[in-house]
């Protein structure tokens, strides 16, 4: 966000164009996979709608890719991507709370 006093413009950015966006898919998938495959996740900043999008893709891509579940969380801000593991406890469904 700029400063209400300041003259200069904010800064615009450019929708990638298809052949860029099919370029950066391909390009992102490896790292992807590979910061997946030892850490278990990867962050990226992915503040607009385009980027979201493209990275949802990648995810896709890492996903068939490594013959795993891969899943991806945004929020506006960042997005996650990690393993998305059936057996992952955190996202069984939680047990009933009260009197039955």
């Amino acid at each position: 966000m700029t400063h209400p006093l300041d003259p200069r413009p904010a800064p615009r950015r450019t929708p990638l164009s298809a052949e860029e966006r099919i370029r950066s898919e391909a390009a992102f998938a490896p790292y992807v996979a590979q910061t997946l495959a030892t850490e278990g996740r990867f962050r990226v900043s992915a503040d607009t709608p385009d980027m979201v999008e493209l990275f949802q893709s990648v995810a896709h891509r890492v996903g068939e890719m490594l013959q795993r579940p891969v899943v991806s969380y945004a929020n506006g801000r960042y997005m996650v991507i990690t393993f998305g593991d059936q057996d992952d406890p955190g996202l069984a469904p939680r047990p009933a709370v009260g009197p039955a």
